[in-house]
């Protein structure tokens, strides 16, 4: 049929093709990562992205939550290939006896919500941050995202592709048009626009970096119904690849430029498919994620968070929170985490359960009252609610953006990344730092970064490598679970610091390739 279903991965049935999803993986080069299904746009040809899709249905069907008849929910990122993978995503439902609802190009979010009000499977084709020459699909459980047990089911599937349906390439020979979209982005709206003032941001002027974000219309639609004067920048008919964890340098030069040019209290943006934020203060400084997910936190007034190992500290240092947890780093370790603390604390299954990812993604796990007003849980990343509550908790405190992050203790993450590394090599050098006894490792890992950060005090491998030292300053490596990258994460007492140490370690890691 075409060159990732060759081999073992195909049997010959009456009238179709047997193929082992996890064949399929490994040939294709489509793998789950932390965040869904991705990989090169040219490996995900209709046959694998109809594979894929079959496979999660069977999945559903296996733990009762889906069954010829049920409506399945879908949409798409602003990507050049999302159209394509839409139309097979879709095919695959339909041969699977589902009732694909097209939600348009809209934010992952809001298709998610609707899903899960509507109790039904749903899935997003987007790569989020990735280049453009790569995508992904999202699955989404009726209540929630596909968890690491939902993704080794999925792996064990065998599904059929009719015979007649693709070409030698694997493209479908006649792929279904995209109907006219179920408006689900008028909830996404409501959402919000209930849960704070009409007025609640009144007096804020705030520019909206739209680029390529699938959301970016949305964001203006909603600033501008709580009050907001909204300058929309940057649009961009072409895919960019914005990553609110490595902010390209560029965009750290626009924003400044904007937030003088055009006087602004803030500069607010997302990744590709709008569950990520990307917000700047009055001076155009790009908050870190983990920082808004501090600050969301506690305008909401929760009692458990939960996050990655490799969110800021600050959130244990102040105090605000009754009780926090790490976790490994992906939204769906962070759901778990949240899981289990309604388990140990069902005190907590009322109200104030939440998390975030250092990416900024906030998840809701139990429904929140402020001044009143109710906002329901969306146990799935979002970016609308943290920079909305970042506004009006500063609006209403009649205070900068800034000054609202001066109330947390002094603590500052950096992060960035080396791009095409191979996955493998990382993999390979950070097992070696780990050989060996505690003293040991930490003769390996001074021998690596004595010039850079000193003496190690602490190893954590929760996810990836990170190294605390005596001085306090924080060097957390992992490879990205969704490219090949090696991705690294510091810390320090000053933003400038963190900032410099990154860049020296970063300096450090390149010479892993050239070795």
């Amino acid at each position: 049929m075409q060159s990732a279903l060759k081999g073992r991965s195909k049997e010959l049935v009456q009238g179709a093709s047997l193929v082992a999803i996890s064949d399929l993986m490994a040939q294709s080069g489509v793998a789950f990562g932390t965040s869904g299904a991705r990989g090169l746009v040219l490996a995900m040809t209709d046959a694998v992205c109809f594979a894929y899709t079959a496979a999660f249905l069977q999945h559903m069907a296996a733990v009762g939550e889906f069954a010829p008849g049920t409506p399945v929910a879908l949409a798409g990122d602003l990507r050049a290939s999302t159209p394509r993978i839409l139309a097979a995503c879709m095919a695959a439902i339909t041969a699977q006896g589902g009732q694909p609802i097209f939600c348009g190009f809209v934010p992952a979010p809001a298709v998610a919500l609707h899903a899960f009000t509507q109790g039904i499977p749903s899935l997003m084709v987007t790569g989020s941050h990735i280049p453009d020459d790569r995508n992904g699909i999202k699955f989404n459980r009726v209540a929630g995202e596909v968890l690491k047990p939902d993704e080794a089911g999925i792996r064990a599937q065998r599904v059929l592709l009719p015979d007649g349906l693709f070409d030698a390439k694997g493209a479908l020979l006649s792929p279904p048009s995209l109907p006219e979209p179920l408006d689900v982005t008028a909830a996404y709206v409501r959402r919000y626009t209930e849960f704070l003032r009409p007025a609640a941001l009144q007096g804020l002027r705030v520019g909206v970096y739209q680029h390529s974000a699938v959301g970016r219309d949305v964001l203006v639609t909603l600033l501008q119904a709580l009050g907001a004067e909204v300058l929309p920048l940057g649009r961009s008919a072409s895919f960019v690849p914005v990553d609110t964890e490595a902010v390209r340098a560029e965009d750290v030069l626009l924003a400044r430029q904007w937030a003088a040019q055009h006087q602004l209290d803030a500069i607010v943006s997302t990744d590709g498919d709008s569950d990520r934020p990307l917000m700047a203060d009055e001076h155009g400084e790009w908050l870190r994620g983990d920082v808004l997910g501090i600050l969301c936190a506690r305008y909401l007034g929760a009692q458990c968070v939960v996050t990655p190992v490799s969110s800021n500290t600050a959130l244990e240092k102040s105090g605000w929170f009754a009780r926090t947890s790490r976790t490994r780093i992906g939204s769906p370790y962070v759901i778990e985490g949240m899981q289990a603390a309604l388990v140990q604390s069902p005190s907590n299954s009322g109200s104030g359960v939440c998390g975030y990812e250092a990416n900024g993604g906030f998840l809701l796990a139990t429904p929140v009252v402020v001044a009143g007003r109710v906002l329901a849980a969306l146990p799935t990343r979002d970016a609308a609610l943290p920079m909305l509550a970042t506004l009006a908790s500063a609006r209403s405190q009649c205070c900068t953006v800034s000054a609202l992050q001066a109330t947390l203790p002094t603590c500052y993450t950096c992060s960035d990344r080396i791009q095409n590394f191979p996955t493998a090599l990382s993999q390979q050098h950070l097992a070696g730092l780990q050989k060996g006894t505690r003293q040991q490792q930490n003769a390996a890992l001074e021998a690596l970064f004595a010039a850079v950060s000193g003496a190690v005090s602490g190893v954590d491998t929760t996810d990836g490598l990170r190294v605390t030292f005596v001085n306090q300053e924080i060097i957390h490596l992992r490879p990205s679970g969704n490219a090949p990258e090696l991705r690294c994460y510091t810390e320090a007492a000053t933003l400038l610091r963190a900032g410099e140490i990154n860049k020296l370690a970063l300096a450090v890691l390149a010479s892993w390739r050239e070795a």
